[in-house]
């Protein structure tokens, strides 16, 4: 959160040092960069490295990179230690942990072993590696004067985390009683059923977790050239044996079982007993609920408070709703470790359904339904009746072409299929189909279904997946719910036995008129299929569908205040106040508007003229806003009121009329909240005989605030300067001094990132480095605004434009609503594709052309939809990371422009 603190300086006498730094930055006055101090409660961070054994007892040691978190006046508290996700690093747990601290606890993060700046090697939360360093951490806690001490060495300490971090904690509960309470997310509670479900291989699931620990060159220490087996990256040999030979065989012996097990929460069952917060996302299919379900029944065994929540998001995307998710670990850390009584924890089960699309904005509505109890995968049940006599379908030769359901990399498609649409693709002759009569009514799923089936094939041992789907009245669509599958080896198939066959736990309604479609199938793209062309036959033993609905489930009736029958006359009253302030105030002068809290920039009727007198307006009634995560393109000609508006953003000159409000807070010059804010404009400036790092330093000494929050390396990480940081500016070429311009204005990792015509002066290599940079930042939740005049750069660096001309507002939204469908469909690869690839691309039926782009394919279709062709490409085993309906940007743009 970088700063403009350095302004009130100057109006007063300082320290020398502080005076030269002001010149330096009216030297460089092109790039600003925003903060002031923030209203918020103060929190303090410090970063320390700790020295822990590589084992307990060892001689030889780890470096633990770690970040402390204080609120308030450091009076004793409880302790929260934050776990990261696998390929992530303490950074990401930043934000929970201010929150948290802002909350009345002492807050712990860490970068786990290879991950972030620690050392040592990734032993998939090994109890005698990572778990050990964990009891290290709460030893370190212990000692802190912060931290309420519940006996000698023994500090109250709460644990949450997602996914590798919620496996930690429900790790660290079971092997060391000092933890108190914790609140595991979208995790796992046995690694080996996870990615061998029913004995059979999760192989791509598995080849991007080993992949992105072992060659990810922006995670974790360096492989040890010492290293017998170089593959291994950051792994301990242990681990990067054991994914070798699953890898190539396609299964997993029982040595690699137990290995996995014993380092999965399900190797302590009897020993986590402390009160557990479940978090576990319905979009999951590395993680699926039956974890959460296996956790649930084993902790409640034990004694301890349980509550279980399926939340919406996963491994696989979907909608997030971490607000609510994280006030709720506020809640439950205040019952259980502040041992406040009178704090509702929620109920002990609730479940985030869709209720609807937000028809202003497109947002996906979400609603949390509750239960009494947990009710599991397999409560109350209804029974529906599959239709269909036995069918015969293979195994093709090597297992492909293999049906898609869930895609690793592809997943975000999967939040579609909870509004319909769904990428799932079933082979012909490569699986059977049941389906019901027409429901009579409206069925909510709530669980595991199940289903008993005849299973006769020409090999002992037969792999077959199932999947439930949900077909239109008509017939013409089916959708495939949070695109889950599940796998079922069957041993002893030759033999004709019956089995039961449990299908993917879902939270889903099939609506009246609506049928069900059971496929069974012999492949999957996500799992190791036999090699070997196999024929089965698969009949219905038993024609019901089990269907589990948990009718306890539901959302809870609303009492009606005492105010609602005078709503009327409330209304005419606030009505009366409305007109009567609107007279007497400019509109959106409220300081803060809570419903936007969360909203990064929001600007409503925003109005300037050149002079009070003219009518000659630079920015007419614009009204735009702008979301986390999104990289925004600002266009329009020439005095467009572009560079009007940004100065407007930055509190430099003051609107005629209207709001700017970044979350939520009124916006003008001084305004606090611009401590969110960096912003570069108008070209770099720096002192030329020093460093790019002296002068980072310099300009951040200039602001006043602590060194720590510069957070320094981040911001060059993310610009990627490398050793030129320790070059005098001098000797930069002009790429290099915008990237650090930029890194200046991203010091302190500002929420909200202002950049006018960043890729000015720059070429073809320096513009594509440029977009790479301004796409990390966003990449972790944070806001980019770029303007700029490269229509092609914007069209691949933005996912959201406003179109401005003459001040006023032509267009804003997403790139596709506004550059338009066609039958031109950009495919993204990842990067530049090969003469071979090519030419597949140009030999798939219903493609007329295909030309190659930066990163991707530029394909134009003849007569099919760009569903066959994603099918053909998997087909064709070409690797597809996005495909998106093209048109030129600047077609859509001259014809906004021409309109107006």
């Amino acid at each position: 959160m970088t700063n403009l603190r350095w302004l009130h300086r100057l109006r007063r006498p300082g320290p020398i040092l502080a005076g030269l730094a002001a010149l330096a930055l009216l030297v460089g006055l092109g790039t600003l960069s925003l903060a002031i101090a923030s209203d918020e409660p103060t929190v303090r961070r410090t970063d320390q490295t700790l020295t822990l054994p590589q084992t307990p007892g060892s001689a030889r040691t780890v470096e633990i990179d770690t970040s402390f978190f204080v609120g308030g006046d450091g009076a004793p508290r409880p302790a929260v230690l934050l776990g990261h996700g696998f390929g992530g690093s303490k950074v990401d747990t930043r934000a929970q942990a201010e929150e948290l601290a802002g909350h009345g606890y002492s807050v712990l993060t860490w970068s786990a072993r290879g991950f972030g700046d620690s050392t040592g090697q990734i032993g998939l939360n090994d109890p005698e590696r990572e778990v050990a360093d964990v009891s290290g951490l709460i030893d370190w806690l212990a000692e802190r004067p912060e931290v309420t001490l519940d006996g000698p060495g023994d500090p109250r300490v709460g644990m949450a985390g997602a996914s590798y971090g919620g496996a930690i904690a429900l790790l660290t509960a079971g092997h060391d009683d000092r933890v108190d309470a914790i609140a595991p997310a979208i995790t796992y509670w046995n690694l080996a059923d996870a990615l061998f479900p029913q004995g059979v291989f999760k192989q791509l699931w598995a080849g991007i977790l080993f992949t992105t620990g072992a060659t990810d060159p922006g995670v974790g220490s360096p492989p040890d050239e010492t290293t017998e087996n170089p593959g291994c990256g950051r792994f301990t040999e242990e681990m990067c044996a054991l994914y070798q030979r699953v890898a190539v065989a396609g299964s997993a012996d029982q040595e690699a079982l137990d290995l996995l097990t014993a380092h999965s929460p399900a190797a302590v069952a009897d020993r986590i007993d402390v009160p557990t917060l479940i978090l576990q996302g319905q979009h999951d299919s590395l993680f699926p609920l039956d974890q959460a379900d296996a956790m649930a029944a084993a902790i409640e065994e034990n004694g301890a408070p349980v509550a279980v929540e399926w939340i919406w998001a996963g491994h696989d995307g979907g909608v997030s709703e971490a607000e609510r998710t994280d006030r709720r670990i506020v809640d439950w850390f205040d019952r259980y470790l502040h041992d406040d009584t009178g704090v509702d924890t929620g109920p002990p089960f609730r479940v985030t359904r869709i209720t609807g699309i937000d028809t202003t904005n497109g947002d996906t509505l979400l609603r949390g339904a509750t239960s009494d109890s947990y009710p599991g995968l397999s409560g109350p049940s209804r029974t529906v009746e599959l239709l269909g006599e036995p069918q015969t379908f293979v195994n093709p030769p090597g297992g492909a072409p293999a049906a898609v359901s869930s895609v690793p990399g592809l997943g975000g498609l999967s939040q579609l299929s909870g509004l319909g649409f769904g990428p799932a693709i079933d082979f012909p002759g490569q699986y059977a189909r049941f389906d019901s009569l027409p429901l009579i009514e409206t069925t909510r799923v709530t669980g595991a279904p199940s289903v008993r089936l005849t299973v006769t094939s020409d090999t002992p041992s037969a792999v077959l997946f199932g999947k439930l789907y949900d077909v239109s009245p008509d017939g013409e669509t089916q959708s495939l719910p949070a695109q889950l599958v599940t796998p079922l080896r069957i041993d002893d198939a030759d033999t004709g036995p019956t089995v039961t066959f449990q299908l993917p736990a879902i939270d889903y309604p099939f609506e009246a008129g609506h049928r069900l479609r059971l496929v069974i199938s012999s492949t999957d793209i996500g799992y190791a299929s036999p090699v070997e062309t196999a024929r089965h036959t698969v009949a219905l033993a038993d024609p019901g569908l089990t269907l589990p609905t948990a009718p306890d489930v539901a959302t809870a009736p609303v009492a009606l205040p005492w105010w609602v029958p005078g709503l009327p006359l409330i209304a005419l009253a606030i009505g009366l106040a409305v007109v009567f302030v609107r007279r007497r105030a400019p509109a959106g002068s409220r300081a803060f508007d809570p419903a936007l809290a969360e909203v990064p920039l929001s600007i409503e009727g925003l109005s300037k003229r050149y002079a009070r007198s003219s009518d000659r307006y630079a920015v007419r009634d614009l009204t735009f806003r702008v979301e986390r995560g999104q990289v925004l393109g600002l266009l329009g000609p020439n005095g467009a009121g572009k560079t009007t508006t940004l100065r407007m953003l930055m509190g430099l000159i003051t609107p005629d009329a209207g709001a700017i409000r970044i979350f939520g807070r009124l916006v003008g010059p001084g305004a606090p909240v611009l401590s969110r804010v960096g912003a570069f404009v108008e070209g770099a400036g720096f002192l030329p005989h020093l460093t790019g790092r002296a002068n980072l330093d310099l300009y951040w000494r200039a602001t006043g605030r602590p060194a720590e929050d510069a957070r320094i390396e981040e911001a060059l990480e993310i610009a990627d300067l490398g050793t030129a940081l320790d070059r005098a500016v001098r000797t930069y070429s002009q790429g290099m001094r915008q990237r650090l311009a930029i890194a200046q204005a991203m010091l302190g990792l500002p929420d909200l990132l202002i950049l006018d015509e960043p890729t000015n002066g720059l070429d073809p290599p320096q513009i594509r480095a440029m977009r790479e940079v301004m796409i990390r930042y966003a990449a972790g939740g944070r806001t980019v605004i770029v303007s700029s005049h490269l229509l092609a750069e914007v069209e691949q660096t933005c996912g959201h434009l406003v179109v401005m001309d003459k001040g006023r507002l032509l267009q804003s939204g997403p790139v596709a609503e506004i550059v338009g469908s066609g039958d031109t469909v950009l495919v993204s690869t990842g990067g530049p594709v090969t003469d071979e690839a090519l030419a597949t691309f140009r030999a798939l039926p219903g493609v007329d052309a295909a030309t190659p782009v930066e990163d991707g394919v530029l394909v134009r279709l003849d007569g099919i939809g760009p569903d066959v062709l994603l099918t053909e490409l998997v087909r064709a085993g070409v690797p597809v990371h996005g495909l998106t309906p093209h048109r030129r940007l600047e077609d859509a743009f001259l014809t906004l422009i021409g309109g107006a």
